[in-house]
This record gives structure tokens, C-alpha cells and sequence, in this order.
């Protein structure tokens, strides 16, 4: 399963060449999941895979009608043209699984286990949790690509009057959730912290015990 990373900056300012473009991955150079810039159209994708409606993942949303790509564009949600999908779906040659997760109190999130073939990925966008009822869907994955914003334990997580709880996870929690499930995890969407040195930054990352890799726009891998 080939896979292009077109964009690795959050919801910061740029500040570093390779992570200047918002997110957004290419599968197998047909499906996109997220497209933060419009500029990632251009590769003419058969279908778009959204994990949540913010502007940094979905770069239509602010200028709804003129934008929404003319193929095919899944979401949790469903959003004037916009296909809520909420169980197993064959695109595009891919078997694409949405899997719940807590971000946003204003949008619903999910990531997405990709499959073909033998191999099993997942792409989470943003994120601070996935609940355990759904870890069972999570074994045997050969890959996971998700939310670099904090390094600091614990994220920046908040909780509003009702008991709601929104925000990003701390990566050492990330690499402790997903090590039961994966030899290799790829950071991306990475927040202010990354640019401060971007060197010592990916030296922070691969001091865990197990295979950690920082994404960077254009990189390309297989599995």
C-alpha cells in the first residue's frame, strides 16, 4: 500500500518548508484522507475521506458550495453534499473502516483503518482517545499515522460544563495506546512545539522504544 504525505502542519502557523501545506495523506494514489489544501486536488483523487469538518483537515468548509471536490467525500458526519459514512466501505479498491474518536465538541471525528490486501493501517486526524469497545478493531495493524500537535504528556485536553472533553493527546499517550497494536507509528499534524528545533524535535521521537517516524510534506512509504 503506497502512501503519500501531501501535507504535515497543524493548526500553527508555517514556520519550516517541509511541514508548511495543512493535512492531508494520498493512499494508493486514487483516495485522499483529508485534504487541507485545495492544492491536493490536483491529484485527482477518486474519493476523499474526511476525519472531521475543521478548515485544517477539510479546506472547503469555510467556503462550502464553491470548493467541495467533484468526486465522492465521506465524513462523520453528513454536511450538504458531504456522505456521512458510518460502517465498512470498498473505495477505490481500499476497504475503508470509520473507527469514533473524541476531538472536537463542535464535530464528530472518526478515524480510518485502511485495508488491501494483507496490509491494515490506520489514520486517526486529531485525536484524543478511541474507546476500548472499539480496540478490537485495531489488531494486527501494520501502520499507524496520527496526531503530532503535543508532545507533552497529557496533550492539551479541556472539558467544558457538561463534562465534554475535547483537544489533542499528549504523544507519549498516543505511543502507549497504539503500541499494542502496531510495530510502527508516523506522526503528523504536528503543533508549535515540532518548530522550535525540528531536529532535537525528531530526536524527542525516536527516543521511544519502538519505531517512531515524523512525517514531512511529499515524504512517500509503503507497507
Amino acid at each position: 500500500m503506497k502512501i503519500h504525505f501531501l501535507g504535515t502542519r497543524g493548526n500553527v502557523e508555517p514556520s519550516a518548508p517541509y511541514h508548511s501545506k495543512h493535512s492531508g495523506i494520498l493512499i494508493e494514489e486514487k483516495v485522499l484522507f483529508d485534504v487541507g489544501e485545495k492544492e491536493f486536488l490536483d491529484h485527482n483523487p477518486e474519493a476523499v475521506c474526511i476525519t472531521h469538518l475543521h478548515p485544517d483537515h477539510a479546506f472547503f468548509v469555510k467556503n462550502h458550495k464553491e470548493d467541495l471536490p467533484d468526486v465522492p467525500v465521506y465524513a462523520p458526519e453528513n454536511n450538504n453534499g458531504i456522505i456521512r459514512l458510518s460502517a465498512t466501505r470498498e473505495i477505490s479498491g481500499l476497504t475503508v473502516t470509520p473507527v469514533p474518536t473524541f476531538h472536537s465538541k463542535h464535530v464528530q471525528s472518526q478515524a480510518y483503518i485502511i485495508e488491501k490486501g494483507k496490509k491494515k493501517i490506520l489514520y486517526t486526524g486529531d485525536m484524543i482517545w478511541i474507546k476500548k469497545t472499539h480496540h478490537h478493531k485495531l489488531k494486527h495493524l501494520d501502520l499507524v499515522i496520527t496526531d503530532g500537535s503535543y508532545f507533552r504528556k497529557g496533550g492539551m485536553i479541556r472539558r467544558d460544563k457538561q463534562g465534554n472533553i475535547y483537544g489533542h493527546q499528549g504523544i507519549p499517550q498516543l505511543v502507549n495506546l497504539f503500541r499494542k497494536f502496531t510495530p510502527h507509528i508516523i506522526f503528523t499534524h504536528f503543533g508549535s512545539w515540532f518548530y522550535k528545533d525540528i531536529q532535537e524535535s525528531r530526536k524527542k521521537l525516536n527516543s521511544f522504544d519502538m519505531k517512531i517516524s515524523a512525517a514531512y510534506d511529499g515524504m512517500q512509504t509503503e507497507v
